[in-house]
């Protein structure tokens, strides 16, 4: 059981920490490259595209984040591993951070992406002033550098995360480690 614990957490550290790199560094670019804009589209839609992924990545973030926990709780359940507040504490933070992000972040930056290419939420064009829209393109900006900047904290804290869920303490509380194996 106990490697199944350890293989759960560093399975879900793995794809979580893998998804924030690609994210970030391949996906991420891949709508605005010159490849994307060779196609013809109106630069509307690869934002929205990227806005839809952005959806799927913060909810990749929680349901990972919800797992880690629960694992974190296992281990100090089912094993009697103490408690790191530290470890604990960080991985709430990256439950709040992906909340935030799928809950604050990503609807404020739709918004400003609908107004400063003049669509409605259905997806068809409207007329609006222009000064509406770029005050929406400038505070889209200023939105999505928050974003990435909170993506890269994000990023930095699922590799320290990895790094501890790959390699654990072996201080169990009330057994030796040699009880539970067979």
């Amino acid at each position: 059981m106990i490697l199944v614990i350890r293989f759960i957490g560093v399975l879900n550290a793995a794809i979580w920490l893998g998804a924030s790199v690609f994210f970030t560094f391949a996906a991420q670019g891949t709508f605005f490259s010159p490849e994307a804009k060779a196609t013809g589209l109106h630069p509307f839609w690869p934002g929205l595209l990227a806005q839809l992924m952005i959806g799927k990545y913060f909810q990749l973030q929680a349901i990972c984040a919800a797992i880690a926990i629960i694992h974190l709780l296992a281990d100090w359940v089912y094993l009697g591993r103490a408690l790191h507040r530290f470890t604990a504490g960080l991985l709430v933070a990256l439950f709040l951070l992906g909340l935030i992000g799928g809950l604050v972040l990503q609807p404020k930056m739709k918004e400003f992406h609908l107004v400063k290419y003049s669509m409605s939420p259905e997806y068809k064009p409207v007329q609006m002033p222009p000064e509406r829209r770029l005050e929406a393109q400038a505070s889209f900006s200023r939105w999505h550098g928050v974003a990435m900047a909170i993506n890269v904290v994000v990023l930095g804290c699922l590799v320290f995360y990895f790094w501890r869920v790959a390699h654990p303490p072996d201080n169990l509380r009330f057994v030796g480690a040699t009880k539970f194996r067979s």
